[in-house]
């Protein structure tokens, strides 16, 4: 349902502009009230049920929580006219159920502008429940009672008259007169002379000894235990609260063809008090217990804390026990709901019937889609969006550019930060430095001594929680973007100065969140991305950043990674693009990051102690590229300055050695490697090459083993990927089973080579007895070159030789040996060459550079020619 919007009308002189108020229909909104008023309805009418019951846990109060501008209030309005339609009400919603009844809603603006103060609140309850029609006689004796000592000489009647908001209820001006009746029975029924005029004195003494001899002319009143209690109380605001008891009471007592389901609807609750001064809010809480009959929808920016135990004391009733349907994890409504923002589509289409023009949108697409992506489906931002639009549409007299809404609106901020007392501010500010955190990160960044602030922050609805996370809290992006702004013109606004210090405070408390070397992996990049921004931003040494950049490589684990890039010129911006070229290899050519490491060296930004991070992966790209020259002297370089990557680097010499087929050279290297699963698997990339397959297959195994006791899962898929294909030669059982093992754990490595690896050993599992392997072999060629692997490229095609020579199909080994040449250059990778003639006992090329193999040509060739006899038998058996 859309109504003229007056502040959009009066902003042009078009005529033919039409300016809609939209409402965002909330369906899933509305169908948790329809859900929760059967809910409330079934309940109230079981047998069993009693106002006067005390004890029982309350399920009554249905709430809706969220950040300031997402619609709340909208809702709230729109819920109330709804329930008081006798039509269909709003359009895009269900009617009410019919098994609910007649309701009776009430919709109470507790905001600090409307000015209610608690009286106002229970004279609201008993308006609405006027609209019955019948009398509420044990409230109304009390309220009178209350009225004539807390409001002496002030008629109840000219009080609703001129108070705005209970003017409008149309029992106002007849709820005088049903007090009054009231009084009058009870007058008549205890035999005071004349009517009571005022519950004081002796009058007062004479009602309430009536109601607890339970006289048979009192008998109505009397059944409510409780009324002469209350009636005795010193009538203070405290005792009005417990009034609400007689309220529900009085509705109970109606027959049902006379009574009707009063609905509460409490809008900006977080406005009943700060998170340490709660009276309002346990005056309120108190009513909402004492009237069990009674649904109450809460709408406010916080979710309501009556579950929480620690609250006892603050308030009457607390804790999960109380209410059940408050608690997390609740799903039986009426429940607490957090509201969404709304979708891109939603805030498309609220665009578009926003403003029109003979029915067509007036905003113009791209425009249009500016807004929405700013908004982050926020309604207020849509709001202040179209605001802006008409003020510039008058203005200049033209549509209004997309580039004119790429800022963000300090009345955001400015909102979300009415509620907070200093100290939350200051956390707020601290924790929009962050793209998530911890209550105990949020605190040490900000510089207090107390968690206290954080606590109730975090509570906060702008505060969005994730417990499966690093850190379970964040801020929602928009008003994160825009606390910067809007603290400018805060009167305890920070300097740049104040803004720096926070930023290595978070710095130096992001340094403390670091996990130990090998463990929580995902602490560990959330520390990097942010951390990593910090410095970028605040122009901060990069410190701690340099080691963990270590132990993020030392995984061999490359998830794709979002590291900012931060402001170009400097170390941090360097860092993070030497990190995520390291991680990106695995997914581009190897060229790029070549290229993009180049740069960063040359640009001198790194200091020395994290340039051995740019040195490396450049020079493993170098080798993957074939520069065998320019790959040995960056390896070089970085093995003799014995940083954190020097064993890599020493290994990556020994890669390049066998590359080129110096197989003595990368035994002896090899035994001066460190103890560790790279040593075992540099062992097994060796055996292979001289046909020993089962040593191959005993060092990989090794390296897998060492690999998951270092809970190191990148190389351990590494290995296995290895052992797969070294087993494939001789063991097609094995081959299939290390293959299952090896796709498992590189589902979450992401290590480009091993995952090519892998796929070669499917190739030669197959070898012989699958038609298609050339076919599939072109295809994981074709990845292979996409990515820069030249060694991939040689393996696949040393399979299909593999696989030529099984069928003895000499045609097809020799144009796959003439493929397989191709990948020759120089020394590097003639060896596989080499092997692909002694399949078959051929002599290699005269031009062909030979390998110096560990135990001579003639004892290497014969083990490969019994491994190629050995699958031919295999695969004439099974044909």
């Amino acid at each position: 349902m859309t109504r003229s919007d007056l502040r959009s009308l009066f902003r042009s002189n078009q005529q033919d502009l039409r300016a809609e108020d939209v409402f965002a229909d909330r369906m899933d909104e509305w169908n948790a009230v329809a859900r929760s008023l059967a809910a409330h309805a079934v309940a109230v009418r079981q047998p069993g049920f009693d106002v006067a019951d005390f004890e029982s846990p309350r399920r009554n109060v249905l709430v809706f929580y969220g950040v300031g501008g997402i619609g709340k209030s909208t809702f709230s309005r729109h819920l109330e006219e709804h329930l008081l339609s006798d039509g269909p009400g709003i359009d895009q919603w269900t009617p009410v159920p019919e098994q609910v009844g007649r309701l009776l809603p009430v919709r109470i603006d507790l905001s600090r502008q409307s000015g209610l103060g608690f009286e106002d609140i229970l004279l609201a309850l008993r308006l609405a429940a006027g609209r019955l029609g019948s009398p509420m006689p044990a409230f109304d004796l009390a309220l009178r009672r209350y009225w004539d000592v807390n409001h002496p000489g002030e008629p109840l009647e000219a009080y609703l008259r001129r108070h705005g908001f209970l003017r409008r209820f149309a029992t106002a001006m007849s709820l005088p007169e049903q007090v009054q009746s009231v009084l009058g029975d009870v007058a008549q029924a205890v035999a005071l002379p004349g009517t009571l005029g005022a519950l004081v004195g002796q009058s007062l003494r004479s009602v309430i000894g009536s109601l607890r001899e339970h006289r048979k002319n009192m008998a109505a009143l009397a059944g409510c235990a409780r009324l002469a209690d209350l009636l005795e109380a010193d009538a203070d605001l405290d005792a009005l609260s417990y009034y609400a008891h007689l309220l529900a009471w009085d509705l109970a007592q109606l027959p049902a063809d006379r009574s009707g389901t009063l609905v509460v609807l409490l809008d900006t609750f977080e406005d009943v008090g700060d998170r340490t001064h709660r009276e309002l809010e346990r005056l309120i809480q108190r009513v909402a217990w004492l009237m069990p009959n009674v649904l109450f929808v809460v709408t406010g920016r916080n979710r309501l804390q009556w579950d929480d135990e620690r609250l006892d004391g603050q308030l009457d009733w607390t804790g999960p026990s109380a209410w059940p349907h408050l608690a997390p994890g609740a799903t039986a409504e009426p429940r607490q709901h957090r509201v969404g923002y709304l979708s891109a589509e939603d805030c498309e289409r609220y665009l578009c019937r926003r403003l029109t023009r003979h029915g067509q949108p007036l905003m113009a697409a791209g425009t249009r889609h500016e807004i929405v992506r700013r908004s982050h489906g926020l309604p207020l931002y849509l709001d202040l969006a179209v605001m802006r639009y008409l003020d510039l549409f008058q203005r200049t007299g033209r549509q209004p550019a997309a580039g004119e809404f790429q800022y963000d609106f300090p009345a955001l901020v400015a909102r979300t930060f009415r509620d907070l007392s200093g100290a939350e501010r200051q956390v707020l500010r601290t924790v929009s430095l962050f793209d998530s955190f911890s209550v105990d990160l949020a605190t040490a960044a900000s510089g207090l001594a107390q968690d206290s602030a954080t606590l109730q922050l975090v509570e906060r609805p702008f505060i969005d929680a994730d417990p499966a996370a690093p850190w379970p809290y964040h801020l929602h992006d928009l008003i994160r973007e825009a606390i910067r702004e809007a603290d400018a013109t805060a009167e305890d606004r920070w300097s740049a100065a104040d803004w720096h210090r926070a930023a290595r405070r978070a710095f130096d408390a992001l340094r403390a969140e670091l996990p130990p070397a090998g463990e929580d992996r995902r602490r560990l990049l959330a520390c990097l991305t942010q951390g990593l921004r910090l410095a970028s931003s605040y122009g901060l040494e990069l410190d701690w950043l340099v080691d963990a950049g270590y132990r993020y490589v030392s995984d061999f684990i490359w998830e794709p990674i979002d590291l900012p890039l931060g402001t170009p010129g400097s170390a941090a911006s360097a860092l993070a693009t030497t990190l995520r070229a390291a991680a990106r290899r695995q997914r581009v050519h190897r060229q790029e990051i070549v290229d993009e490491l180049t740069a960063v060296l040359a640009g001198g930004l790194l200091p020395p102690s994290a340039q051995d991070l740019a040195r490396y992966f450049l020079a493993e790209c170098q080798r993957d590229l074939g520069r065998h020259e320019e790959s040995a002297a960056g390896m070089r370089q970085v093995a003799e300055g014995a940083g954190p990557l020097a064993a890599d680097a020493a290994r990556g010499l020994v890669h390049l050695a066998r590359r080129l087929g110096d197989f003595p050279a990368v035994r002896a290297a090899a035994e001066r490697l460190p103890a560790g699963s790279r040593r075992h698997r540099t062992l097994g990339d060796l055996w292979w090459t001289q046909g020993s397959v089962s040593l191959a297959c005993s060092a990989y195994d090794d390296a897998c083993r060492a690999a998951t006791a270092e809970s190191n899962p990148g190389e351990a898929a590494l290995s296995r990927a290895c052992l797969a294909f070294a087993a494939a030669f001789q063991d097609t059982g094995r081959a299939d089973q290390q293959l299952q093992l090896a796709e498992g754990l590189l589902e979450g490595a992401s290590i480009r080579w091993a995952e090519i690896q892998a796929g070669i050993a499917g190739l030669l599992r197959d070898a012989g007895a699958d038609p298609a392997l050339p076919a599939r072999a072109a295809g994981i060629e074709a990845d292979a070159e996409a990515s820069g692997l030249t060694s991939s490229v040689a393996y696949a095609r040393l399979a299909v030789c593999f696989h030529h020579a099984v069928l003895a199909d000499q045609p097809g080994l020799a144009a796959a040996r003439t493929r397989l040449r191709g990948c020759v250059n120089g020394a590097e990778f003639a060896y596989l060459l080499e092997i692909s003639h002694f399949f078959d006992g051929s002599e290699p090329p005269p031009d062909l550079p030979r390998a110096a193999w560990l135990d001579g040509t003639q004892a290497t060739a014969a083990r490969w020619s019994t491994l190629l006899a050995d699958r031919r038998a295999a695969v004439s058996a099974s044909g």
